[in-house]
């Protein structure tokens, strides 16, 4: 027989979110008081498909088919206190198949758009976001990203190289984007970020 699982519901989801900022996120050094509050404002199982809602609050990543997962909380926490959003903001968050991180952002900048992971190649030169956010981790920042990206601009990304994920930040100057790791996690990668094969030896 299979197994049954209950999405939290109501008061029950609430108590699970408060449970989830003190014991994964604050203990995991997110402590910021604005970041908190806007994850706590945000109904996380909402982003979740019906039959892993009753895990929506568990700290790690969920399949949402085809091969995409829903990042874990972690990583929203660490990546918003990364990209530092302010009111002047004008962001885009890139989705693999959840809207989640982008609501919980949206209120913490001056204007935001999403786009698919699929179709980043439509964040085009001459954006000019300030701010940027992948939702997963990239094998490659698609060349795109970093052309609708200002000068100045900040993305915060998941990079994934030989198994490995890292949280890191870049800046653009000069019309290119050098990456600062700021640490390993599980972050689950992107299909369509994949880094292209290349010959080793």
């Amino acid at each position: 027989m299979s197994e049954i699982h209950y999405a939290p519901k109501g008061a029950e989801a609430g108590t699970a979110r408060r449970a989830m900022i003190e014991s994964q996120l604050r203990t995991s050094g997110v402590n910021e008081p604005w970041v908190l509050s806007a994850i706590a404002a945000v109904a996380r199982e909402d982003f979740i498909p019906a039959d892993h809602r009753a895990h929506a609050y568990i700290d790690r990543a969920i399949p949402l088919g085809n091969g995409r997962f829903a990042t874990p909380p972690l990583y929203t926490g660490k990546a918003l206190a990364a990209g530092e959003p302010v009111k002047g903001d004008k962001a885009l968050v890139v989705t693999a198949g959840s809207n989640y991180l982008a609501e919980v952002l949206r209120p913490l900048v001056g204007s935001l758009d999403t786009v698919d992971a699929a179709d980043a190649a439509k964040a085009v030169a001459g954006s000019d976001y300030s701010l940027v956010i992948v939702d997963g981790a990239a094998g490659e920042v698609p060349q795109t990203l970093v052309d609708a990206l200002a000068e100045g601009g900040r993305i915060v990304t998941g990079l994934f190289n030989k198994n490995v994920s890292r949280l890191a930040i870049g800046r653009k100057t000069g019309g290119t984007v050098s990456f600062l790791p700021l640490g390993e996690m599980g972050i689950p990668a992107i299909p369509e970020f994949a880094a292209p094969k290349r010959w080793s030896f």
